[in-house]
């Protein structure tokens, strides 16, 4: 029994090592820098195609079967490729760029997925693919761009650079972390030429600095000098001075004897003189005492008065004034009443008189207008009346002459009678021969002269048809004349 459990025991442990060991060589775990890429088959990773025939894990362990599955690490570390190009910019210079790209295989599964497709059993040549993708985008990039362009803003280029690299990184499965250019080398010197202005305007400047330090400094130089004179002027004064005050002092120690005398003297002579002074003052207050005292009261007394009266008489004067002005003033008052009054008076007056002045001055104004209005109304009336009747009358004429003129002459008939007769009237005596046939014959000749007048307007009417104006002397028919004929003698017949 004893032996059974042992060989049990033994069979259990040797299975638990089988187990283990199995576990051991299926279980494959992925470290932090890198991705298992696992083939043999038929996988579904999140993010990518189905049945795309291989499983990602990162970061964990997975199972694996062995002889099924193949297990293949891609390394998830940073990359850097050396960048060594040769360009030609904007300006046709040649240049040589130099940089550094720093790349690595992106964190999600697609990424992975395209770098294990491209990468994964030539994961040494990934620098060089890298190198050839950025040197061709770099070559169009300065291409396109000028050498100042590229001096002052290399994040231009830069920017430029991994925005034109991005999408084929992303193709690859890699992301660039870094790009930085290094150096731009210039075979041809146009650097350094462009650069040489430049230079030579720090340099100018440099020199121009130097010589506004020169200059500061001999200035300053000149100040210090200038201070130094005027302290030892001023030392020199100041020891002429001193000399001069110990000078005094010595002639002053030497006169202190007769100078002590003297101011003795002078000490008795003061007293002598206030002595004086005492003596003259005690007289004078004497004096006042004695006689100036009264006269003061006296004059004092006398002035009193004076004033009292003065300023009785000032008060009746003041008050004699007063009264005065507040007479004039009530006056003054009243007159300058009065005299608004008739101001104002006066003032409504002439507004009232110019008022009626104006209104009538409008109505006759109004009233003169509307009688031109109404004669020249009457005078425009008249000439229309007279210009229609002589249009009329001319177009009476121009269809029917001699109706017109026989129709005028007949309304005329007796004044052209009676003129025609009016040649007998100076005849004083007057002889009819042969009877009555003399009488017809008279008579004849009368109405003959009338009627010449008609001969006369026909003429008159012919002459203006064929001029188209009427001739001279046709004023009108309705104001014609006819001649007048010569005196008739008439004599008797003897026979």
């Amino acid at each position: 029994m004893p032996m059974v459990i042992g060989v049990v025991a033994g069979a259990a442990v040797l299975a638990l090592l089988v187990i283990v060991g199995i576990f051991k060589l299926m279980w494959r775990v992925a470290e932090p820098n890198e991705a298992l890429i696992i083939s043999g088959s038929k996988h579904r990773t999140e993010g990518l195609e189905e049945g795309m025939g291989f499983r990602i894990v990162t970061g964990r362990g997975t199972l694996v079967l062995p002889g099924v599955q193949a297990v293949r690490k891609l390394s998830l570390d940073l990359n850097e490729t050396e960048l060594h190009v040769d360009c030609v910019t904007h300006q046709g210079i040649p240049l040589k760029v130099r940089g550094v790209v720093i790349f690595k295989v992106g964190d999600d599964f697609v990424s992975i997925a395209n770098a294990a497709r491209r990468f994964l059993d030539q994961q040494k040549l990934m620098s060089e693919r890298v190198h050839n993708v950025f040197a061709g985008h770099l070559r169009s990039i300065v291409g396109g761009l000028t050498v100042e362009d590229m001096i002052r803003d290399r994040e231009k280029l830069t920017g430029q650079t991994r925005a034109a690299c991005g999408t084929e990184m992303e193709k690859l499965g890699l992301i660039v972390d870094s790009l930085q250019i290094h150096e731009i080398e210039d075979p041809t010197g146009y650097i350094r030429n462009l650069a040489a202005p430049h230079a030579a305007a720090v340099q100018r400047d440099a020199r121009i600095a130097q010589a506004e330090a020169n200059r500061l400094a001999t200035e300053a130089e000149q100040q210090s000098f200038a201070r130094m004179a005027e302290a030892t002027r001023d030392s020199e004064i100041l020891q002429a001075g001193y000399q001069a005050e110990r000078d005094k002092a010595a002639a002053k120690a030497r006169q202190a004897g007769p100078l002590a005398d003297a101011a003795a003297r002078q000490e008795v002579v003061v007293q002598e003189t206030r002595v004086a002074e005492l003596e003259a003052h005690r007289r004078e207050q004497q004096l006042q005492a004695d006689v100036r005292k009264p006269a003061d009261a006296k004059a004092y007394e006398k002035r009193t008065l004076a004033e009292a009266e003065r300023d009785a008489r000032i008060s009746a004067a003041q008050a004699k004034a007063k009264e005065t002005e507040l007479a004039a003033a009530a006056e003054a008052t009243r007159v300058k009443t009065a005299a608004a009054a008739e101001a104002e008076a006066t003032k409504t007056r002439g507004a009232a008189a110019a008022e009626a002045t104006r209104a009538t001055g409008e109505a006759e104004a109004a009233a003169a207008q509307a009688k031109g209005l109404a004669e020249a109304e009457a005078a425009r009336a008249q000439g229309l009346a007279e210009a229609e009747a002589i249009k009329a009358r001319a177009a009476a004429l121009a269809e029917n002459q001699e109706a017109v003129v026989a129709q005028q002459l007949a309304e005329k008939w007796p004044e052209i009678v009676q003129a025609g007769a009016s040649a007998f009237g100076n005849v004083d005596n007057m002889v009819l021969l042969n009877g009555a046939d003399g009488m017809a014959d008279m008579f004849a000749k009368a109405l003959t002269m009338g009627g010449t007048g008609l001969g006369l307007a026909r003429q008159l009417l012919s002459s203006m048809n064929q001029n188209g104006t009427p001739a001279a002397g046709t004023a009108g028919l309705n104001g014609f004349v006819p001649p007048r004929p010569e005196k008739v003698a008439v004599e008797k017949d003897e026979g």
